[in-house]
């Protein structure tokens, strides 16, 4: 098995001898084997597990083999079930059939047939789980490509993306709020020999980092506060595929060292449990600033910064590739407003003298608000509310403000900027409005008037 990402078995074979056999030739084919003796056990380790394939024996102690076929098919993500048969029970097994089984094996059987029929009912849930990804994709995908570019030094970023690609190592891309480091997640994901399997994306933010914890890795049964049964994590979820982990330099010391564990081992175990699941899994990390100043506050470990940091992409501001505004604002007038509508000379202008705190983002939901306020044809600057040159000089004392300062300063222009229209400046700022309204509070910023 070395052009498969290793199949998750769970063989429920009551016989020990053979069931020690065919969990043997399985494990040194690669596979990763769960063997339980009774039906009831098959049952607790569906409940409490993930598995591709399960191999089931019809006669069985404690439940039978179509017993436990019916509650794995309650599992919201259930494995394909190969039923095991004995003489005089083929009818038995045409039921499993009917009952959603992938395929019935009758004994005595070779083993070189097992694993074929084990490939084929992973290849067919593998299918079946990707169209239905690619169903929820095309429903949610953006409908703006965000790497459209005519600068050189970006050009540079999208090489060095082709080129990262088709390597196995992690990559952290960075670059301040709303460049598009999902984008860029995206393109990796895309372009990469993982391109069919799963792509998950998840911010820290400011989670608590229990929950961080579980997102991540998962829970077994009856952990936290949420639902009693076991739920696999977004690492689960990704085998196979690649997780987009944002704002990675915000983690929590503990699961910190659980993904350092993870790209140093490949295992992972659920919050909870003492399973050790394989998960193959390629890791894309963005932070704003790079880990190496939080590596400096001893607030991130050296050693997951140097895992993480395999391949580095840092993407540069809007502000320092201007001859981009035109290109992308046409690009997002074309998505948003149809063929329909134009920009005016004013009204390009007007975007090439503004500041763009909030790089790409921002100017996407400029001109996406442009598009359904404009009342004609031709977009002009008085509709796209930026107010031209907010580049501002600065005292030379400047350069000695704290990062706290600069970013009360930064956050206060877009509120002001934005009418104090909280859900706008979050946007702009590309941040979650949640932490927005802390951040007003920590800076005592006040809307004109008096109120927060």
């Amino acid at each position: 098995m070395t052009d498969h990402p290793r199949i998750r078995i769970l063989l429920a074979e009551d016989e020990p001898a053979l069931g020690g056999i065919l969990r043997d030739y399985l494990e040194g084919r690669g596979h990763h084997v769960t063997h339980v003796a009774d039906g009831r056990a098959a049952i607790d380790a569906l409940a409490t597990r993930a598995f591709d394939v399960a191999l089931l024996d019809i006669v069985m102690p404690e439940a039978d083999g179509l017993t436990v076929l019916r509650a794995l098919r309650e599992s919201s993500e259930p494995p394909e079930a190969i039923i095991i048969t004995g003489n005089g029970t083929i009818d038995t097994a045409i039921t499993a059939l009917k009952l959603g089984a992938y395929d019935y094996m009758s004994k005595p059987y070779r083993m070189l047939e097992i694993e074929i029929q084990v490939r084929r009912a992973w290849e067919k849930r593998e299918l079946l789980r990707q169209n239905s990804l690619l169903a929820d994709r095309l429903q949610r995908a953006e409908r703006v490509a965000e790497l459209v570019t005519e600068d050189p030094a970006m050009r540079d970023v999208l090489a060095l993306v082709e080129r990262v690609a088709g390597a196995a190592a992690p990559v952290l891309v960075s670059g301040e709020r709303g460049t598009g480091k999902r984008s860029i997640g995206r393109a990796i994901h895309r372009l990469s020999a993982r391109a069919a399997r799963s792509y998950v994306e998840f911010a820290v933010g400011d989670l608590p980092a229990e929950e961080v914890e579980v997102a991540l890795f998962g829970a077994e049964r009856g952990v936290g506060s949420g639902p009693v049964a076991a739920r696999p994590g977004l690492l689960e979820q990704a085998h196979g595929g690649t997780l987009f982990l944002d704002d990675v330099e915000r983690l929590d010391a503990r699961v910190q060292g659980r993904l350092l564990r993870l790209l140093e081992d490949g295992v992972i175990t659920r919050v909870g449990g003492t399973q050790k699941l394989d998960v193959d899994v390629r890791i894309v990390a963005a932070a704003p600033d790079g880990l190496s100043g939080a590596v400096e506050r001893r607030a991130f470990r050296s050693d997951l910064a140097y895992r993480l940091g395999g391949f580095s992409i840092a993407i540069p501001p809007l502000r320092e590739r201007l001859r981009d505004v035109p290109v992308l604002a046409r690009h997002f007038l074309d998505v948003y407003g149809g063929a329909r509508k134009r920009l005016s000379d004013a009204a390009l202008a007007a975007l090439a003298q503004y500041g763009w705190p909030g790089n790409v983002l921002e100017l996407r939901t400029v001109i996406e608000r442009a598009a359904l306020l404009a009342t004609g044809p031709v977009v002009e600057a008085h509709e796209l509310g930026v107010v031209p040159v907010v580049i501002e000089p600065r005292d030379a004392d400047d350069a000695t403000l704290s990062l706290d300062t600069i970013e009360r300063r930064h956050i206060a222009e877009v509120l002001e900027r934005q009418g104090w229209h909280q859900g706008r400046a979050a946007a702009t700022l590309g941040i979650s409005a949640k932490t927005l309204y802390r951040k007003i509070r920590e800076y005592g910023l006040e809307r004109p008037g008096g109120s927060r």
